[in-house]
């Protein structure tokens, strides 16, 4: 099914998680333990990352493939432009096509890795928008593409971002998942002045949960999004003690994701990095506390 036919037709809030093809039968292992265990929960959809030139492109493939057609969960596959000429593109989009996936996530893609710098394939695309469109033009794909709250790396302003992502919408993007955040009204913020570019298609927060401060640390620092300094002390603090970093950061995410959904986020999109128990812990409250459903409080007089 069509994530933004999903996204559409569903009363409740759409959850889904993101995982990587792992690069070893152990990680693989893992990887498949980890899906047993988010299936429980009856993910809308799961989706599947795809290696920096294109390294893991099969794996990637046959990955989205068998949570599709093994699990029974709706998947969506990544494809990036980097290293791929239009012809390798093409390809791998018939093989996506072929395997009976409907939903492809449209990116640019990172350089390499030990590159800086991102070079276009000299038969290939330059950006994300062309990528869309050439999915759009050859393909029944439902198309997603990717956003950032707190302006992508690449551009000069967030004025500028915005025109660019309301091409992206034009160009074929059905709905829009962000990169990870953690102050939400970075989102709301960015969600107002994306509807005032004119860009009205859904667009879903993505949350990782915090179970490592080094690796928070890395990964914000790689994706240009911020720390709010006082999560930043709190993390330090308990920086030599791992079960107490994982404890604050399974709390800091559920009250993000409930706030989200309590100001009408249409769903979270869960970095999950291959593994299941923060996100289990956060989708288990979320759950029960559905911060979605608005309640009236009733008080009666004594």
């Amino acid at each position: 099914m069509r994530i933004d036919e999903i996204l559409a037709t569903s009363d409740e809030p759409v959850f889904s998680f993101e995982f990587f093809p792992p690069k070893s039968d152990e990680g693989e292992r893992n990887l498949r333990d980890t899906l047993e265990d988010l299936r429980a929960f009856e993910p809308d959809f799961v989706s599947v990352t795809y290696g920096a030139g294109g390294s893991t492109r099969a794996r990637t493939v046959e990955l989205t493939k068998w949570i599709k057609n093994d699990l029974g969960i709706e998947a969506m596959a990544h494809l990036s432009c980097v290293g791929s000429s239009r012809e390798d593109l093409h390809q791998t989009l018939d093989g996506i096509a072929a395997a009976g996936i409907d939903n492809v996530l449209a990116l640019r893609g990172d350089p390499p890795r030990g590159e800086t710098e991102w070079r276009p394939h000299p038969q290939g695309l330059h950006y994300s928008t062309e990528l869309a469109a050439l999915i759009r033009e050859d393909y029944p794909f439902c198309i997603g593409a990717a956003c950032f709250p707190e302006v992508h790396p690449a551009a000069p302003d967030m004025a500028s971002d915005l025109r660019f992502l309301a091409e992206k919408v034009r160009s074929g993007a059905s709905f829009l998942i962000t990169q990870l955040f953690l102050d939400n009204e970075l989102y709301f913020r960015f969600l107002d002045e994306a509807r005032a570019t004119g860009i009205e298609v859904p667009i879903i927060p993505g949350i990782m949960p915090i179970t490592n401060v080094g690796q928070i640390k890395t990964i914000t620092g790689m994706c240009g999004a911020s720390i709010p300094q006082a999560l930043l002390e709190a993390l330090e603090w308990r920086e030599d003690d791992p079960s107490a970093v994982l404890q604050l950061g399974v709390a800091y995410a559920t009250l993000q994701c409930a706030e989200l959904l309590a100001r009408g986020a249409p769903g979270i999109h869960f970095y999950t990095l291959n593994r299941s128990p923060a996100t289990r812990a956060i989708l288990s409250a979320l759950n029960l506390l559905r911060p979605w459903v608005r309640r009236e409080v009733v008080r009666t007089a004594e």
